[in-house]
């Protein structure tokens, strides 16, 4: 199915990313990003950070100086496509000596000896907390020497610098609302790898929302690795539980119920969307905060991960499956047209088949628009790896995820179906890819739609109504 299949493998690709402009003479820096929408945010602060130094980018890898990765940890077979990349830069290496080559985000720290010294495949190393340190670390290599930074931080947010958007369509952009992670999921490197949870100022988040919109863009996505547990107290943002706050902190405070509509008050053309949400934070507020704004999109990224409640004890994930159940109840109580995507993990430790089959009825009471599905990979360093035996076999984990990722085809298929017929306000994107006689857009849904160009260009709302559809595609002609 197109969109299951476009999910993999944008977890597996690179993207090497670019400034519009290129100025003679300056350093060239060549940036490819891998993994979640964090890391493509964090390419752009990286960016910025480089040219004040004096640097721009460029998409052609061999007129390249500084040759930089930002890498994802999250799954084995992306860490093994980094490192397959790594190795076919030094190819370009050899033809260009001097060139650099850098490691940066979730795989610096856990690899950066590796990297450096056994394998000698990059000069660089940097943490995400350490991208400011970027130009002394260019200087170190410039002198001779191998430069490391992966300090991880408790206060770096970055909200001082204004990202360079990246291979930007203009219409939409990334903002950063929170760093790091302090949910200790068994089976996740974030903590490890991006520290513990911070939130950024609101202050710089509303700035950054007005900047875009004034620029011309018309949506921005709200980033973190669990947006729902955004809180910002007193001028330093003070982490604490909201529900311990007293009134008198509780009026001074910004939650992300909050700043999502304050970013939802600058235009009502501005279209606002977040990422990710945690089942255990979503809280009635948010969802009642969504529903009263039009331009705050009716989609929601909830990942669950497995059905069965002794899975989630063990995945330390904070809820079980009734409350999943009643979270997904409430969205569709308050929000019937909201649509709803999850992450779901085959073949966890310990699960059996009984468990398994319960992941398969949860999918079918929600009944996702679409999801991110995989397979277990046992992650160095996690408490799954410490802690638990990975003992589902190799088998039975692609079996169950292919059962998985066939009903997800069909319950997919079937959503879609439902659309044909309505009139939905399409946000024109792109041409499409089959024809530039084509344009495309996302629905509030975040579900594609593909039609006619006509007058109609890429920044435009689109009146469209849906005639046809794939299992990820609307299909729809434009009406006035």
């Amino acid at each position: 199915m197109e969109e299951i299949k476009k999910e993999i493998d944008e977890s597996k690709q690179g993207q090497t990313t670019m400034l519009d402009s290129n100025t003679e003479g300056a350093r060239k820096v060549y940036i490819e990003s891998y993994g979640c929408q964090m890391n493509f945010s964090d390419s752009e602060i990286v960016a910025s950070i480089l040219t004040k130094d004096g640097f721009n980018t460029t998409k052609n890898l061999e007129e390249a100086d500084l040759v930089l990765v930002n890498t994802c940890s999250i799954r084995e077979k992306a860490e093994q496509t980094v490192r397959n990349r790594l190795k076919s830069f030094q190819h370009a290496k050899k033809k260009k000596p001097e060139m650099m080559i850098g490691v940066l985000g979730c795989m610096a720290e856990r690899l950066k000896s590796k990297f450096l010294e056994e394998e000698k495949l990059v000069d660089i190393v940097v943490g995400p907390d350490a991208y400011r340190d970027l130009p002394n670390l260019v200087q170190q290599v410039d002198e001779g020497k191998k430069a490391v930074n992966v300090i991880l931080s408790k206060e770096e947010t970055y909200a001082d610098i204004s990202p360079v958007r990246l291979l930007s369509n203009g219409v939409s952009a990334f903002i950063s609302i929170t760093r790091g992670c302090d949910n200790m999921c068994t089976f996740c490197v974030v903590p490890f790898t991006r520290g513990r949870e911070r939130s950024r100022n609101p202050e710089s988040i509303l700035e950054e929302a007005k900047d875009l919109f004034n620029r011309g863009y018309k949506e921005v996505t709200l980033l973190g690795q669990n947006v729902d547990s955004y809180l910002w107290y007193g001028k330093e943002g003070l982490k604490k539980n909201f529900d311990t706050l007293s009134d008198e902190e509780k009026a001074e405070s910004m939650n992300f119920a909050q700043l999502m509509e304050q970013v939802a008050l600058i235009s009502p053309l501005l279209r606002v969307r977040f990422s990710t949400s945690h089942p255990k934070d979503i809280t009635d507020e948010f969802l009642h905060t969504m529903a009263k704004y039009d331009n705050i999109c009716k989609y929601i990224h909830l990942p669950f991960q497995s059905g069965n409640s002794r899975v989630l004890e063990v995945m330390n994930r904070g809820y079980t499956r009734e409350w999943y159940m009643e979270r997904i109840d409430k969205i569709k109580e308050i929000m019937p047209d909201c649509s709803i995507s999850a992450d779901i993990i085959a073949g966890f430790c310990s699960e059996t088949e009984e468990e398994h089959k319960e992941t398969l009825s949860l999918m079918d009471y929600v009944r996702y628009d679409f999801s991110y599905m995989f397979k277990y990979s046992e992650r160095p360093n996690t408490q799954a790896q410490r802690k638990l035996d990975d003992d589902v076999s190799e088998e039975d984990k692609s079996r169950r995820l292919s059962e998985i990722v066939a009903l997800q085809r069909d319950h997919s298929f079937e959503i879609n179906k439902n659309y044909v017929g309505s009139v939905y306000e399409v946000l024109v994107e792109k041409n499409s890819k089959r024809s530039d006689d084509e344009l495309a857009g996302r629905t509030s849904q975040n579900t594609v739609v593909v039609f006619p160009r006509k007058d109609y260009k890429v920044g435009d709302y689109v009146k469209v109504h849906v005639h046809d559809c794939t299992g990820g595609t609307l299909l729809g002609t434009a009406v006035e």
